[in-house]
């Protein structure tokens, strides 16, 4: 276990010097903040909770960037160091590959903490001091979506971390990497939307849509958010959405675990039968 928090602190002290990081962080809570005073600005004359509003904000711009910012964190975290001759060099210490890998998986994922708690925390801290008006279901919401979204980045750093183990140099790992996000966050649901418009005849079963939209981490993310926690479901107008697709929270929640979990194995079984 020693080993394992030893190299997952070289990772986060090695993450906090990367500039790149740093500005992606000061970003999202930059828009965090942008995204949070302007959408509660006016709720006070419609009587709907301010955080309630941010909630809402903040989850689409949690889909866009988190994924991105994960990925772009571990893409590298095997196949960099090989690059640069310095996995050989980790390798030689009492190590075994799976510490290697559980180690710097830790150490991102608390990078991810740090970037989503400060931003996020910032944001609602705002809108508490400036609009009010903040209950206990506003504060489950928004503390919801803080541990789904760290949920989430893991996900995405966990796909990482499994092209990094199969790529064979960096600069394929950071193009696979932004397809992986062009795809998931992006292509997904256009291409879904697409199959549902030219299927003018409803041949295509609404069971296997809600399917599809619950597998995805992305969608699975937004329904968490948008359609399952009380007064924001009825605000975003997607309650409806997740009782049809029959996701629950916990069904949700599960998805994006198993997105984390699986990943991050199959990563540890190729990278101990990788040649270095």
């Amino acid at each position: 276990m020693t080993a394992v928090l030893t190299v997952a602190a070289g990772e986060i002290r090695s993450a906090l010097r990367n500039r790149w990081v740093l500005s992606a962080t000061l970003v999202l809570a930059a828009l965090a903040l942008s995204l949070a005073l302007l959408g509660s600005a006016p709720t006070g004359t419609v009587g709907v909770a301010p955080l309630d509003v941010t909630v809402i904000s903040l989850t689409s711009l949690t889909i866009f960037l988190v994924p991105l910012i994960a990925l772009l964190l571990s893409h590298d975290a095997i196949v960099g160091e090989s690059e640069r001759g310095t996995l050989l060099l980790l390798l030689s210490y009492p190590l075994s590959r799976w510490q290697v890998i559980t180690g710097k998986f830790i150490g991102h994922t608390a990078v991810v903490v740090i970037a989503v708690t400060l931003g996020y925390g910032s944001a609602g801290l705002m809108i508490g001091w400036l609009f009010g008006g903040v209950d206990s279901e506003s504060i489950t919401a928004f503390a919801a979506l803080i541990g789904s979204s760290i949920v989430l980045g893991a996900a995405f750093l966990a796909l990482g971390y499994l092209v990094s183990v199969c790529a064979p140099q960096r600069a394929t790992a950071i193009g696979v990497a932004i397809a992986i996000w062009l795809v998931l966050v992006l292509a997904y649901d256009a291409a879904l939307l697409g199959i549902l418009v030219a299927d003018t005849s409803r041949s295509i079963p609404a069971e296997l849509v809600q399917a599809l939209l619950v597998l995805n981490p992305a969608d699975a993310f937004r329904l968490f958010n948008l359609a399952g926690l009380g007064r924001v479901g009825t605000l975003s107008g997607m309650a409806a959405v997740s009782q049809q697709a029959h996701a629950g929270d916990g069904l949700l929640i599960s998805m994006l675990i198993l997105w984390t979990a699986l990943p991050l194995l199959v990563a540890a079984v190729v990278f101990r039968r990788r040649e270095v």
